[in-house]
């Protein structure tokens, strides 16, 4: 998909196989390893949120953190982050949800966000959306208003974005891939 006159399809790896013998992933680290693009993705990810009312860009652990972390520095506004179970200190929610290949739990801390919050959620992709979901019931439980989820990549033939979408939240991906 052409993106202001650049492609990133190119510069997103396949790697079937991994990490289950069904499951093609889709390895963003070709495209973070090459600073022009990583940059510019970056950028249009914050020229789409930069006339946004915005308190803070939540990012899904791991790879949303790579994305939402430069975003919310130049959003000027703060970062929080969705973690895997026990890895965030005090008091947080947690959330279990099913993955393409098994089950797993996320937290967020609840010290800082609150109700009428308005966020971005951002991830590197949506999948079954699993884990954005469980991010997102996270973030209605303490009443945030989530304004969009954004990812770089869909694979709209696993469903993900529509069940965020049937959630009633905005869903932006700058590039899709059909097939698992």
């Amino acid at each position: 998909m052409k993106i202001n006159n650049f492609d990133l399809t190119p510069h997103i790896r396949s790697v079937p196989g991994w990490p289950e013998p069904h499951v093609v992933f889709r390895d963003i680290c070709s495209l973070l390893e090459n600073r022009d693009i990583f940059k510019q993705v970056i950028d249009l990810f914050v020229e789409r949120y930069r006339d946004t009312r915005i308190d803070a860009v939540v990012g899904i652990d791991a790879r949303g953190f790579i994305i939402g972390s430069p975003m919310a520095y130049l959003l000027d506004v703060g970062f929080i982050p969705v973690r895997k179970k026990g890895k965030l200190p005090g008091a947080t929610i947690s959330e279990v949800y099913e993955l393409e290949y098994g089950r797993s739990e996320v937290e967020i801390q609840t010290a800082w966000l609150r109700a009428g919050h308005q966020v971005v959620l951002v991830d590197d992709l949506i999948a079954t959306g699993g884990t954005m979901v469980a991010a997102l019931n996270l973030l209605q439980r303490i009443g945030v208003d989530v304004i969009e989820s954004s990812a770089i990549i869909d694979l709209p033939d696993l469903g993900g974005s529509r069940k965020i979408a049937d959630m009633g939240v905005d869903v932006h991906t700058f590039c899709k891939f059909d097939g698992v």
